[in-house]
């Protein structure tokens, strides 16, 4: 398969360099150039303080191109690019993304501007892969991802929904890089002195949950019902979101058939040919461990990622601490890493699914 000419848009934030070092040597996109605040504009990629662990992944001949010229979408219509990826603040990505997709450039985003617009795809492959039939055919080819404390949330769900989901609650711990890498770097964060009130957060995961289990009507989603009960809360933790998870249902389970569930969600035969899906969507453990479980591809744990050779690491959710507490009610905790498969994973495993579905050539 051809390698793809791709724009990732996003320099210096921690979700824009996990795109890049997931990008360093994907077997279907080539990262061709990267767009960036003015002042970074015409330097190399090797001019950027490197945010992440792992070391930079070799892409020092990458160019950055000022988002904010105008110049910026004929610079990569003249560069080829097909393909980019959204790492951007809300507000730029108004503009960047409709613009890029009004030239022909598929977009996806990890930005939360285009989230839930009508014909645009707010899609979770293993939940509501059908609703990327929107991609394309209303405002340009843009498919976004979901706000990354979703995941842990609505993955293990979608395996227990044939149950009839009625009332949701759920608790979350998130970690310090979801709010960027000013506070991952922030001396009193990291000793446990920080607000952990999330302004937002709660009312977001609540619509989009509603979103991604709806149903499509034409390009038009409509939400899911159930009632939901959801707090959000940051945490002293580097990296990787938790969720403590109680629901109800309206058909009767046991605790055999839930963990059965959760072992058997995959998915769809064509995703699994991406590079980036894991092996199993859901990883069962007895009790995380959030120190141990952070990197996972479905089938084992490292604590040695090598995120630029292995597409799969960190892809999966982490399910554990099942319980039945009646025949209708089930608790569960879920653990996801949240810069890869919450953000710049995820969304990459959106464009292999295009890919895929024959969305994008």
């Amino acid at each position: 398969m051809r390698r793809r000419p791709t724009v990732v848009l996003g320099a210096s934030g921690l979700v824009g360099q996990r795109m890049q070092q997931r990008l360093c040597n994907h077997p279907w996109f080539e990262l061709k150039a990267v767009g960036g605040r003015p002042g970074n504009a015409g330097g190399l990629l090797e001019q950027i303080p490197w945010r992440l662990d792992q070391l930079r992944p070799n892409l020092t001949s990458v160019p950055i191109f000022d988002l904010s010229s105008d110049s910026f979408i004929q610079d990569m219509l003249q560069l080829g690019i097909e393909v980019a990826f959204s790492c951007l603040p809300s507000d730029v990505a108004e503009r960047v993304e409709t613009e890029l997709a009004r030239a022909g450039i598929a977009v996806f985003s990890n930005a939360s501007f285009h989230r839930g617009k009508d014909g645009i795809p707010l899609v979770i492959p293993e939940i509501n892969a059908e609703h990327s039939s929107a991609f394309s055919t209303t405002k340009g080819p843009i498919m976004c991802g979901t706000n990354c404390t979703l995941i842990p949330l609505a993955v293990p769900l979608a395996a227990l929904r044939a149950f009839e989901i009625q009332t949701v609650r759920m608790r979350s711990e998130q970690a310090l890089s979801g709010a960027g890498w000013q506070l991952l770097f922030d001396e009193d964060a990291n000793k446990g002195i920080l607000d952990s009130e999330i302004p937002g957060e709660a009312e977001k995961v609540a619509e989009e949950l509603l979103h991604v289990f709806g149903t499509l009507d034409g390009t038009t989603v409509v939400p899911a019902q159930m009632e939901l009960d959801i707090e959000c809360q940051r945490v002293a933790r580097k990296d990787g979101h938790q969720v403590f998870v109680k629901a109800t249902f309206a058909q009767p389970l046991s605790l055999e058939f839930v963990l059965q569930a959760f072992t058997s969600h995959q998915f769809s035969k064509a995703m699994m040919q991406c590079p980036s899906a894991p092996t199993h969507p859901l990883h069962i453990v007895e009790h995380i461990e959030v120190e141990q479980h952070l990197w996972s591809n479905g089938t084992a744990f490292t604590n040695q990622p090598r995120p630029s050779e292995d597409l799969q690491t960190g892809m999966a959710i982490i399910v554990g601490d099942v319980k039945l507490i009646d025949e209708y009610t089930v608790s569960f905790s879920a653990y996801s890493h949240n810069t890869i498969r919450g953000a710049a994973g995820g969304t990459m495993l959106l464009a292999e699914q295009a890919v895929v579905e024959g969305h994008i050539p």
